[in-house]
């Protein structure tokens, strides 16, 4: 028995003789890559609910032989032109569905099936919806234009990408980015572009937990002291009834006129319509926490196992962090223009910064409105005033979405 040939063949074998072949390299870099993103969710906490998962999936999928994550797989399920998956018996495949990714697939493509379908997206937002107050916009539903606003600079980025070579799908992703929603940009993704979604959903959950440092500074460059300075009246009292009707006729309005939003709205206002209610509790507890946390911690890890480094490391990944950045400052900027306009209009009983809430980071993004209005008055109190541009983004990167999802989507 040869036993230094056997011990030589292991070591070939073995994931640590994979980083040697041609192009092991990149499964180092991504490895680094994946320990820089657990530092950012673990110790500087950049929305580590997520953050955390996507890291720990991207290091899964880039340790070379675990065989975790196939994206040959999904290549050929997306119909992608020339893609074929050759199984371990030598039989070749040009056409998969869920049942054989689920059978010649590892763990994290079965999990992954949870995204390509749209379910996590979806079950989160039933969460989302649950945990939501849309009192402040009922109460001032003049704040429904800005988080409209704030959905501009999705449609810039979106043109800025086509003009750089990305198509319609893929420029549609990363427009969304624009709307700080991570799980809107996912299913987005997932549906229009799933070979970006690693980068894309990297990008929107990074730059939704850099709110406090992105915003301030547009802040204060597009508004002036005395307009930071305004204080807003206190906000009328919302009735029960009207929380409750608020979910259904949304739901119905929005999917009427735009059926391809009807999977996040649905969910959306479902969740809502549980917290309004009153007579179901337990399930609007059950879908704020475990439900969340379950859909949460699969999303995460399915989402980290698209970073495979083949495909991640490319120019093209580059310019979606940039283009991600470009979307979130202009749709900032877009609410904060309009907010201004308000502010005009109203003379000058509308403070402007309210406006950059519109993007749809709940309730971070309200928050940064509040801890910048308070610095130039500690008197001012516009949180409450400004979740309702807040609630709104939330609505308006949905409709987004789904216009894009339509047009693009076929």
């Amino acid at each position: 028995m040869d036993i230094l040939g056997t011990l030589k063949g292991l070591a070939q074998d073995s994931g640590f003789g994979l980083f040697f072949v041609e192009g092991g390299w990149k499964y180092f870099v991504m490895i680094i890559i994946s320990f820089v993103l657990l530092y950012l969710g673990i110790k500087k906490k950049f929305e580590p609910l997520l953050l955390v998962g996507i890291a720990f999936g991207c290091l899964l999928t880039n340790l070379p032989g675990a065989g975790l994550y196939t994206p040959e797989l999904w290549d050929v399920y997306a119909g992608t032109e020339g893609a074929q998956f050759v199984t371990a018996s030598g039989d070749v495949l040009t056409h998969v569905t869920f049942t054989d990714i689920i059978h010649y697939g590892g763990l994290l493509d079965i999990l992954y099936i949870g995204v390509k379908s749209g379910l996590y997206p979806c079950l989160i937002f039933i969460g989302i919806g649950a945990m939501t107050d849309f009192g402040p916009l009922i109460a001032n539903p003049k704040t429904f234009v800005l988080g409209a606003a704030a959905q501009f600079g999705v449609f810039f980025a979106f043109f800025f990408a086509t003009r750089i070579g990305f198509t319609g799908n893929e420029a549609a992703s990363i427009g969304i980015i624009g709307g700080a929603d991570g799980p809107t940009a996912i299913l987005t993704t997932s549906l229009l572009a799933p070979h970006l979604l690693g980068p894309i959903a990297i990008a929107a959950y990074s730059y939704m937990a850099l709110i406090p440092m992105i915003q301030p500074p547009l802040m204060k460059l597009l508004t002036t002291p005395e307009e930071r300075k305004i204080k807003m009246f206190q906000l009328r009292e919302v009735s029960k009834a009207e929380k409750i009707v608020f979910p259904i006729v949304v739901a119905v309005f929005v999917i009427l006129l735009l059926p391809a939003t009807a999977p996040l709205i649905g969910c959306l206002m479902f969740g809502n319509l549980l917290k309004e209610t009153g007579v179901t509790e337990r399930l609007s507890d059950t879908a704020q926490n475990g439900l969340m946390n379950i859909v949460t911690l699969f999303l995460g890890i399915s989402v980290g196992a698209t970073t495979v480094a083949t495909r991640f490391l490319s120019l093209q990944t580059i310019f979606i962090i940039i283009l991600g950045l470009t979307a979130f400052c202009f749709s900032t900027v877009g609410g904060l223009l309009v907010g201004k306009l308000m502010c005009k209009l109203s003379g000058g009983k509308i403070n402007p910064l309210i406006g950059s809430a519109g993007v749809s980071a709940v309730p971070m993004a309200a928050r940064v409105s509040q801890m910048v209005g308070q610095k130039e008055n500690p008197s001012n109190f516009l949180l409450m005033h400004a979740m309702g541009p807040n609630v709104a983004g939330v609505i308006g990167s949905a409709i987004a979405a789904g216009f894009l999802i339509k047009v693009f989507g076929g």
